[in-house]
Formats: C-alpha cells, structure tokens, sequence
C-alpha cells in the first residue's frame, strides 16, 4: 500500500512537470515572469510583422485561444484529450498524441506559416522547425496577467480581435472579491504538495483573495512553483478549506481524500470537521489546459471560497 502511494505521488509529481512544459507553467521566481518568447530570427523586431494564416498549436490552452479568435487559421494541433469530444476539432490534425513528441513530418505536410509551442517542453521541435524557416513562437503561462498577454499577442499575429475573448475572461473572476477563507490546494499526499504563489494555481488563488497558506513558503521541490509540506506544518496552519487535485491519469482525488484520512492529523483540521473539502479537476486549476478548463475551475471557486461556513 505504502509503494503503491509513493508510485502514485511520483505519476502526480510527473503529471506537474509535464504540465509545467505542456502549458508552460514553469515558474521561475527570482526573474521577470515573460509571458512570451519569439523563437525567430535575433534581428526579426527588426522586420514587418506577417499576418499567419495556417497555424499549428503544440499546447492544447494556444490551440484553444487560436480556434476562439479565428477557428478557420487552425490547421494542426495536439492530440490532448480536453479536445476528444470537441466537434470544432473533430477536422482538425494531431500532430501528437499524448506525452509524445510532435510528428516533424505531419507538421511539416501541413506547411504552417506558424507553430505555436510551449517553452520546456516543444523546444526540441520548435528549433528544427525554425532550422527550416518555419516561423515558431513559445509560449510561458505561470499567471492570468501572462493569459492575457499571449492572448493579445496571439491575435495579433493572426490578424484578430482579442476583446471579446478577454471580456469573457474578465467574467470568470468574481466582481467583488472578498477576504477568503485560509485555503491549502494539495495535489499528493507522499508528499504533500501545494502550490505557492508562483503558479498558475497559487495566482488563480490570489485571484479569488483565498489565503492560500502555502503562497509566501519556498521549498525544496523539483517542480517551480510548488512545495513539500510536513503533516505539522498542515496542522499547524489549520485551513479552513481544503482542495484536492484529481489528477489527469492514475488515482482519483477521491482515492487521495481516502488516503488521507488515514493520515492522524487530517481529522484534526478544522477544514475536515467543517466538511470543506472539494475535489477539483487537474485541468483548469493546475494546468490551465482550455479556456473552458479554466472557466470550469474558476466556477468552482467562486462556489467553494464564497460560501458561508457551515454549507
């Protein structure tokens, strides 16, 4: 039991520094946080801007920003399984599946005048491409100010209006936001783990004024933008709420909210004998994955960190 729940916070830990890469949530704390990288030539500020009109998304959150703007200009994307049932995809060509690689070749078959990539995780792909002279751009979403910017830059090199999709965006965010409730968002249990401030979970949290107990800690996790908690340091800072990650393969957030209430100290906390805990989906909260993941994940927490103790 005690192997298979340390083999299942490693296939969590993984799923994090893949979604870190996929949607380019790497954070990185002591530097300016970029929204954008231009994976073009060093002088290319130097040169017109071209419109792009055939453009193939390497992240599913790019692929999903592009089809809202402008659906007739997405011509390839990822093969993520946020789109399996999405019919303004149905047409449209994987140029991956899962945790593989892109396929150079379908790429290339398609004759894209943009690819869009996510930074630490389609580099690779991404320098072949502009080896060849196919204009590349990578991607880095860590907070909902850089949403917003790769949004408006998006747009502009397609040619389009950003507007009504940033004015959809302002609606997932509470009008009026309110002092929340002291707030953990674990995403394991061997070991805990939770987002500080440095990721797009920790930011959406701030978003929302959740006083997010784990944002201000520093820790010694190989993934930017999350730590190690001790079982003391849980106890210690008694959430009022709580928020397990259902991650996006492997055990359910229900097998983690079993497996901790094994755990002594859980029992204790006043988020456990007040019955706030909620289960939320990996994509949208860890992972900003599409726009309707993130919209998702925001209903939710307008719901959980805005109702009245007791409910």
């Amino acid at each position: 039991m005690h192997r298979r729940w340390i083999l299942s916070a490693f296939a969590v830990l993984m799923s994090i520094v893949l979604a870190a890469c996929t949607a380019a949530t790497t954070q990185h704390p002591q530097t300016k946080v970029t929204s954008l990288t231009e994976n073009t030539n060093t002088n290319s500020q130097l040169l017109p801007t071209r419109t792009a009109k055939r453009v193939v998304a390497l992240s599913s959150l790019s692929a999903d920003i592009i089809s809202q703007l402008a659906p007739t200009k997405i011509i390839g994307i990822t093969g993520s399984k946020l789109f399996k049932n999405e019919l303004k995809f149905k047409d449209v060509p994987r140029v991956s599946e899962g945790q593989s690689p892109p396929n150079l070749e379908k790429i290339l078959a398609l004759k894209p005048d943009l690819v869009i990539g996510a930074a630490g995780f389609s580099n690779i792909p991404i320098q072949k491409l502009q080896q060849l002279g196919i204009p590349t751009f990578l991607t880095k979403v860590n907070n909902w100010e850089s949403l917003e910017e790769l949004t408006k830059t998006l747009a502009q090199k397609i040619n389009a209006d950003p507007q009504p999709l940033l004015n959809r965006y302002k609606t997932f965010l509470p009008e009026k936001p309110t002092q929340g409730f002291s707030t953990l968002a674990l995403v394991s249990r061997q070991p805990i783990l939770a987002p500080n401030k440095n990721s797009w979970a920790g930011d959406l949290l701030t978003k929302f004024q959740a006083k997010n107990i784990a944002a201000d800690l520093q820790g010694k996790s190989p993934i930017g933008g999350y730590v190690t908690l001790s079982a003391e340091k849980v106890l210690e800072a008694n959430p009022e709420v709580i928020i397990l990650v259902n991650p996006p393969q492997g055990n359910s957030g229900v097998a983690l909210l079993d497996s901790l209430k094994k755990e002594a100290f859980w029992q204790q906390l006043q988020a456990t004998k007040n019955n706030r805990v909620y289960i939320f989906d990996y994509f949208g909260l860890v992972n900003p994955g599409s726009i309707d993941a993130i919209e998702k994940a925001c209903q939710q927490l307008k719901q959980v960190l805005f109702a009245p103790q007791g409910t």
